[in-house]
């Protein structure tokens, strides 16, 4: 599933719509959807997995082995498809990154991620779960998602943005001259700190907006979903 995310999304202005933004558009919009179909609806954003984990949708266990094959994957893609591009003499995949010398970028940088993660979870809760578009639900959602992805990465540019821990840590340690993965203690706090949050926030909140349980327990206060109000 990353593999088929990263080239699929990573190509569009690149190899595909290189000179035209909405070429870029519509062929980002095509690699989400047909990723996510291709490879079954696999988790390729460990952000997204600690929220289903949170909401009680995958065990610990579950979890964790996608996180990991998650990692691997990205630890894969950006080598095997720079060789490829060089290959095929095309440009070279960029990545999410940001200023670590610069605290207050960091900062800025931090508050971009969180923001951006939570608004991507909110629209996959409500695009998933919230809304039913009848016969063709998967093909719209999965399209709304991909527009809300690519609407984030002009939002909040900050960090790259990544939305994705896995995302920029695997481009770290291939663009890092050692190969190896992020020593500074910034790069985690931005791309896993902040992404992570994010995902136990959007997690509170949608539990006390639509019912659920956090870490399987209730919380004391909602659902305000179908609440009705009372007449005075």
């Amino acid at each position: 599933g990353t593999l088929l995310m990263v080239v699929m999304t990573f190509s569009a202005g690149k190899w595909i719509g290189a000179d035209s933004e909405n070429v870029a558009w519509i062929s980002h919009a095509a690699g989400v959807v047909a990723s996510d179909y291709m490879s079954g609806g696999m988790h390729v954003n460990p952000a997204v997995t600690l929220s289903m984990w949170t909401l009680g949708h995958c065990t610990y266990t579950d979890a964790y082995v996608r996180v990991a094959a998650q990692m691997a994957g990205g630890l894969v893609a950006f080598p095997v498809y720079a060789a490829l591009s060089d290959a095929l003499d095309l440009p070279s995949f960029g990545g999410p990154e940001f200023d670590v010398g610069d605290y207050d970028h960091a900062l800025e940088s931090f508050i971009s991620e969180f923001s951006a993660t939570l608004l991507l979870l909110w629209t996959v809760y409500i695009v998933n779960w919230e809304i039913n578009f009848g016969t063709y639900h998967y093909v719209i959602k999965q399209t709304l998602t991909a527009i809300a992805v690519r609407a984030l990465i002009i939002l909040f540019p900050a960090a790259g943005p990544a939305m994705n821990p896995m995302l920029a840590t695997a481009w770290s340690v291939f663009s890092s001259e050692e190969t190896d993965f992020p020593s500074d203690f910034l790069h985690y706090f931005v791309y896993w700190v902040s992404p992570f949050l994010a995902a136990f926030v959007a997690s509170l909140l949608y539990v006390i907006y639509a019912g659920g349980t956090i870490f399987g327990s209730r919380l004391p206060i909602g659902p305000i979903k179908g609440k009705k109000i009372k007449k005075h």
